[in-house]
This record gives C-alpha cells, sequence and structure tokens, in this order.
C-alpha cells in the first residue's frame, strides 16, 4: 500500500482501512488521494485518543458520520463511524495487508461500494468482483443479501461478470 498516514500498527482500537486503498488487497492497486478508515462508536474515543498520540488532530465533522482528520504532516484522511450491524461486523472480522493493516473485508467494501454508487466505486467493484474466487464471491452474494437493498446482489452480479471479462 502507498500511502501512509502514519503507523498503523501503533493503533489499537478496532478499525478497518475503506475506501480506494482498501481495494489494493482485492484488485491492481490504482492511485488514491484520500485514506478513509471505518470504526464503530463504541470504539472511536479509544481511536481518537490513539490518533492525537500520533500528533493528528481533528478537523471537523463528515456529513455521512464521522470525522475530518490531519496528521503532523497536513495529510487529511477520514474516520467514518457507523453502528450497522454490517459494520460492526467488518470491524470485528477484517482482512489483513501484507503489513499487517486491518483492510475491510471484501464483503463490506462490495456493500459500501454499491452504496455509494460512484462511477469509481462502480469500476472499482467490477473489477475486484472479476478476480474474486468462488469463495469469496460467495461472502459478497451473503452479506448483500443480508445487508443490501433487492438489487444489490443483481447489480453485484453483472459487475463481477464484467471483471471476468477483464481478467480473461
Amino acid at each position: 500500500m502507498a500511502i501512509r498516514l502514519f503507523n498503523f500498527q501503533q493503533l489499537r482500537a478496532p478499525y478497518v482501512v475503506v475506501g480506494g486503498l482498501a481495494t489494493a488487497l482485492y484488485m491492481p492497486e490504482r492511485m488514491t488521494r484520500d485514506v478513509d478508515v471505518l470504526t464503530t462508536s463504541a470504539h472511536y474515543e479509544q481511536l481518537a485518543d490513539e490518533l492525537r498520540a500520533a500528533f493528528c488532530r481533528r478537523l471537523g465533522t463528515l456529513g455521512i458520520g464521522g470525522w475530518l482528520w490531519e496528521t503532523a504532516d497536513g495529510i487529511e484522511f477520514d474516520v467514518l463511524v457507523s453502528d450497522t450491524v454490517w459494520a460492526r461486523e467488518a470491524v470485528a472480522h477484517p482482512n489483513c495487508a501484507p503489513d499487517g493493516t486491518p483492510i475491510v473485508a471484501l464483503p463490506y467494501l462490495a456493500l459500501m461500494k454499491l452504496q455509494a454508487g460512484r462511477a469509481q466505486d462502480v469500476a472499482d467493484l467490477s473489477r475486484m468482483l472479476g478476480g474474486a474466487d468462488t469463495i469469496a464471491w460467495a461472502a459478497v452474494v451473503d452479506v448483500l443479501a443480508r445487508y443490501g437493498d433487492a438489487d444489490m446482489v443483481e447489480n453485484a452480479t453483472r459487475l463481477r461478470a464484467l471483471g471476468l471479462l477483464e481478467y480473461e
């Protein structure tokens, strides 16, 4: 992973990296300008204390639930906070990057990207799902069926089909 805010391993509060940076675990890495992490309100204060100890400062709130932070070097990043059942599961059961950074598991990242629905999210999702093996794909379908709306599994299936063509 190319972007580093500070040593992620110094953080002990439960969180996962989400967004563009997380996609590098599931598809060929692409450049991203921001870093987003997800935690729950039960863990936010501990995470905030650890960020302050790492010389980060909170700049303001996010309209989507969470806060904008800045490192001592002036790099801004988002800390998203959600207490949905799926977010609690995602934070509790991360995948790990080779350096040990907790990364959101593919099923929850797929859910987040489908909910966001931006063009980059759709493109990312097609590549990630096209590269997913059958076990990972089944886990995605399970999470989308449990926490998504009625169209999410169908949309993800279409995006996977496009992604599979890319990998042929």
